[in-house]
């Protein structure tokens, strides 16, 4: 187990290496010059030099990548052009936004799936199952940012229970934090849920069609518990991979839904951050969001040992 943990940790490193040398070439190719955005279009030249000269923008584009890895290595991912604070700062304000929406539409779209999967695997072909498999269907083809749009308006403008936009703020208290998160959380975990259900369905028929499962109705358990006791763990793998994909999906997915709420979250500064030129906050949150994704997997591969012990002695 320890020289698979090594050789994934390996392998994670590379990943953020390969993923920052594509994040500073892409970003360095788009066409303008930051410090001229800023200063806008009547500056002096001597004043966007010293401006350049101050940002560190005269350097070469060698030293500046490697000054911005080894920054980000020590935890500093440098300052900000527009609001000249450190970006640190910046990101971890706003992850306390972003985050807890992730995770609150993962937790949604999961408490969704799992007993909409199971209950249309246990009634294949029947009516229950088409009407799963049709509201699926719909979830996955509903744009989220529409979809927000008609909470918003049956929520917010009609009923009053929610607030169009904005956030409140932790200390208003978690119940207060949640509830302005309850819209942009459901309008993310729809189509999560419907895609994971329909994965978890189709991972439950080939159980049950195993032979073990057939062994173990054998023995006198019902379907039920059948379904429960060995059905559904060993369906799980699929399952953990589409999960994990589903949460780095919702990270940077937030992107569309924060600025539909106004939500001061990782999503609107990466897109304040794009409209601004303020290519150190872009080229940093990016980099935080890959390496999320990148934690995330390895923590699900790390799952599926736990789940499918054949994976354990394999490793062995």
């Amino acid at each position: 187990m320890l020289h698979y943990l090594l050789k994934r940790s390996a392998s994670l490193l590379a990943t953020l290496l390969v993923a920052s040398l594509i994040v500073f070439v892409v970003i360095e190719v788009v066409p303008g010059d930051p410090a001229s955005y800023m200063l806008g279009m009547n500056a002096q030249p001597d004043t966007i030099a010293a401006l350049r000269t101050e940002l560190g923008l005269d350097e070469s584009r060698v030293a500046r990548y490697l000054s911005w890895v080894s920054g980000m290595v020590q935890g500093d991912f440098g300052r900000s052009y527009t609001y000249r604070t450190p970006v640190a700062e910046m990101v971890a304000e706003r992850l306390w936004i972003s985050l807890p929406l992730a995770s609150y539409a993962l937790v949604l779209s999961t408490l969704l799936a799992f007993p909409a999967g199971i209950w249309a695997a246990s009634r294949r072909g029947g009516i229950a199952d088409t009407a799963v498999m049709g509201f699926t269907q719909l979830g996955i083809a509903i744009p989220n940012f529409w979809f927000a749009l008609l909470l918003v308006l049956l929520f917010a403008v009609n009923l009053g229970w929610f607030t169009a936009g904005g956030f409140s703020g932790w200390q208003s208290g978690i119940f207060a934090g949640l509830k302005s998160l309850t819209l942009p959380a459901v309008s993310l975990a729809l189509p999560q849920a419907a895609i994971l259900t329909r994965v978890m369905r189709s991972s439950l028929l080939d159980v049950l069609n195993e032979d073990f499962m057939r062994t173990a109705r054998a023995k006198g358990l019902s379907s039920r518990q059948a379904m429960l006791r060995h059905a559904l763990r060993n369906a799980m793998i699929p399952v953990l991979t589409i999960m994990g994909l589903q949460f780095s999906f919702l990270i940077a997915g937030a992107i569309i839904i924060e600025n539909v709420f106004f939500l001061p979250g990782l999503g609107r500064l990466i897109f304040q951050s794009i409209a601004q030129r303020d290519l150190i906050v872009v080229e940093s949150v990016i980099m935080l969001l890959v390496f999320a994704v990148v934690m995330v997997t390895f923590l699900i591969d790390l799952a599926y040992a736990w789940v499918d012990p054949r994976l354990r002695q394999q490793r062995r």
